[in-house]
Order: C-alpha cells, then structure tokens, then sequence
C-alpha cells in the first residue's frame, strides 16, 4: 500500500491528441495513464462494425496510441488503462497483445474487462419485470423500439480495473465503464482503498478527481471562458493528480507545457457535464462537489481536498442505441452582397424541390451559419449585410432512399439556386442512431477480467 499515486490524463475522447500524453509519460513520473475514448453514441456505432465483423468493436486508435506509449510505458513502470474496447474488448486486447509481440515487450500482461455488454440479456431484464423507462423522455413503451436495437451497454464501476490490476496488469483494456473508474480504479488499488464504508469519502474524491482529468485538456485551458489568457494551447499539457491516502489530491501538468491549470480551469471543468453538484452519481460512488476546498499551492498547482460523498448507487446506468431513420444533409455557401437574402431565397427553393420529389420526412431543419446555426431562434438577426453565408439543411426521414432525396435536390442548386451559390463535398445519407437511457439494478452486471501474457 503506498502512501501516494500519480495517475496522468492521456486522452478525453476518441481522436484527441497523443502527443501531450507521450509528454507526461516521458516528464511526468506517472503511476498510471488512463485514457477515455468513449461517448454514448459510441458504443452504437461499434456495435454495427462488429455486427459486419465479428473481429471489431473495439476503438481502432487505441492499437495506434498503445503502440506508441506501451514502451515508453515500460520503461517508466507506468501502467496504461483504457475504455479502448469498446463492444468487443477481448478482441481489442487480443490485438493489443500482438503489437506487444511486435515491439518485443515479452512479459506484458494485458487485463481485459467484459461485462458492460447486456445486448444479448435485454429479453431476460424485461422478463424481470424491469420497465426500462428513458431517463430523457419518461416514455416507458420501450416494446416500441425493441426490435431496431443495435447496442446495450452498461457503465460500470472501477472493479474490473481493480481486478486487473491486483493480477499484474501493465496494460488495461476495458471496455464501458464510466469515464472516471478509468482513473478510481487505479487510486484504489495503489493506496489500498475499498468499497467498504470507511472509505466511502475517499472514493468519492477519486470520482471527483476523476471527473477533473478525464476530459484531458478541458482542465488546462481547454473550454475555458478565459481562453484569451491560455498560453501556447497547441502544445498544451494534459493533467495528473497525486492522490494522497486521506483523500486529498494535487492536479498539475508538466512543467513548461502549454496551457494552465488553476482554481479556476479546475472549477469550470467541475461544472461541465453535471446536473446536481451535491449529487454527483458514478458507479463507484456519489460525490458532492459543494464539500471540497480548493487551494492554489504553486504554479499550475492546485490541491483538492474535504472531498466528500456517499456510497454506490444500486442501479447502473444503461444506454441503448437504436436504429432510428436516416440523415440527408446538404451544405452550401452565399457570397456578398445580399448574401442571406440569398440564403433564404435558397431555402425557398429546396423546399419546393422537396415538394416535387415527393420527399417523405419526418423532420426538416434549416441553420444559417454566421447568423443563428448555434442560438437558433434566440439568435437577434442583425441588419447587416454578410460577407457570406452557409446555409445547412437536414432532414430525417424513415428510409435511404428517401435521404438521398436530399442530396440530389441540394445538387439541383448548382442552377437552380442564386447566382454565387457555391457548395462543399456532397453528403451521403447516414443511419439515425438514436439512444434510450435508463436504469437497471446492479445486479444484472458482472464483470469478468481475463489476463493476456506477451
């Protein structure tokens, strides 16, 4: 049991940058790096690769940013854990093994966690009596949607991570726990913490650090209201914590990198992504971000600490993903003068083509970029004229066919639309996938951690 643990942000979502997190592996001294590449509609889209490919599901890029920091890694003793797996982490970890192989690393142990996945039981959790209610909507007709689901996953708690990590682990592939286990996991089991409730306000501080690092950037400058004042963004670095046994931790970055971190960027990223600040519900534990005090002690130094919170919840959170209609979607672009004039001119006629092919949609929705696409109705429309204008049309329909009904009448505006109308890549009509997030009991997940040797 140590005394302290230093656990590293190497990444926020699926695409972030790799090489601040081959920066604090190299400078930062870490314990462990965790890195998060997944969103809700994730799951979705890598469950249809895996239904065309038994083989995927997992998230490609996590080969790519394994192959890069697994050596540096060894080197260092620094363990790496990732949601990388996706809807198909065996797979995933089966991969990662053979690129170990490659790079010689003989005597890498890679856990791989199974478990979220509850596709294949939904039938048997209705058959419980389990009402499925959508936590967005209240809509309860779940029988509605059932036979167009295409993924089920649970998010599930630091356990397997724990698991893994007491068999050896020097890498960690799991596949939907929540996005901070990513980082409870590994405080827990380096300073020997538990479920039990003697511990319950320490894991309720690992899951409020947690939510501070996992978004990578975001607590060093990124999203920040004062972005004016972040230095030297594009070689910003992503945060670590040292995690002390009495529950209090310091969030800093390498020294020199871009970026900041202070009480404020820590406080900004506290509010992001949270309904009750007193309340905040992970798998591993509720924490209540109104106990905790924050304290300045240096340069992009900043100490949490008087966390506190309450125990698990008894219910996981579940979210489904459904096939849900198609996308048709056009872009195109109006120059000065009278440029929204011609815009709304635009607009006009597309309707119109809609009207003569028949267009069937269930939703039709038209933004006029400089002007109101992200304010919407709340937008002031301002008497000025443009230097240019975008105008983007999409529409929701029940079929592809119908979709592409969009891109030929958006291609019609080569002529037909004002003069100057110019336009980007045609777009291909895409699957809808919509989400239905609910609660079930706990019980009917269960983690299973197996252990790959090089």
């Amino acid at each position: 049991m140590k005394d302290s643990v230093r656990v590293g942000s190497g990444g926020g979502f699926w695409g972030d940058a790799l090489d601040p997190a081959l920066e604090a592996l190299g400078k930062g001294k870490l314990d462990y790096l965790s890195f998060d590449f997944l969103a809700e509609l994730t799951m979705a889209l890598l469950q249809r690769l895996r239904s065309k490919n038994p083989d995927a599901g997992y998230v490609p890029d996590v080969l790519d940013y394994m192959r890069a920091t697994m050596p540096a890694a060894r080197r260092a003793g620094t363990t790496l854990i990732s949601n990388g797996g996706g809807v198909n982490p065996m797979s995933g970890g089966r991969q990662l093994a053979a690129v170990a192989r490659k790079l010689e690393l003989h005597g890498t142990k890679i856990g791989v966690i199974e478990g979220d996945d509850v596709l294949h039981r939904l039938d048997e959790i209705i058959a419980s009596g389990e009402k499925l209610v959508n936590l967005d909507t209240g809509d309860t007709d779940f029988a509605r949607v059932r036979s167009r689901v295409v993924a089920a996953n649970v998010y599930t708690d630091a356990s397997g991570i724990i698991e893994s990590l007491e068999r050896g682990a020097n890498v960690v592939i799991a596949g939907r726990v929540s996005d901070n286990a990513l980082y409870v996991g590994p405080v827990m089991h380096a300073l020997g913490w538990s479920y039990e409730p003697a511990f319950v306000d320490r894991v309720a501080a690992a899951v409020t650090v947690g939510h501070v690092l996992e978004c990578s950037a975001a607590c060093s400058g990124g999203l920040s209201s004062r972005f004016a004042e972040m230095p030297h963004m594009g070689r910003v670095g992503f945060p670590f914590a040292d995690f002390f046994q009495d529950g209090s931790a310091v969030v800093s970055k390498v020294e020199g990198s871009g970026g900041r971190v202070d009480e404020f960027t820590i406080k900004e990223h506290l509010l992001y992504e949270i309904n009750d600040p007193r309340r905040y519900i992970m798998p591993d534990g509720v924490a209540d971000f109104t106990a905790l005090s924050l304290q300045e002690i240096g340069p992009d130094r900043v100490r949490l600490s008087t966390m506190k919170g309450t125990g698990r919840p008894d219910t996981l959170k579940l979210v489904i993903g459904y096939e849900d209609g198609w996308i048709g979607e056009g872009m195109l672009f109006f120059p000065w003068p009278y440029a929204l004039a011609r815009a709304n001119k635009a607009k006009e006629t597309l309707l119109e083509r809609f009207e003569c092919l028949g267009l069937k949609a269930d939703e039709v929705q038209f933004d006029f970029i400089g002007v109101d696409m992200l304010h919407g109705p709340a937008a002031g429309k301002a008497v000025i004229d443009h230097n240019e204008i975008g105008l983007r049309v999409a529409v929701r329909t029940r079929t592809k066919d119908e979709a592409e009904k969009v891109r030929r009448a958006c291609a019609h505006m080569w002529i037909m639309g004002p003069g100057g109308t110019s336009f980007g890549t045609p777009m291909k009509p895409r699957p809808v996938v919509s989400l239905w997030p609910t609660l079930i009991p706990r019980e009917f997940v269960t983690q299973k951690v197996t252990l790959l040797e090089v």
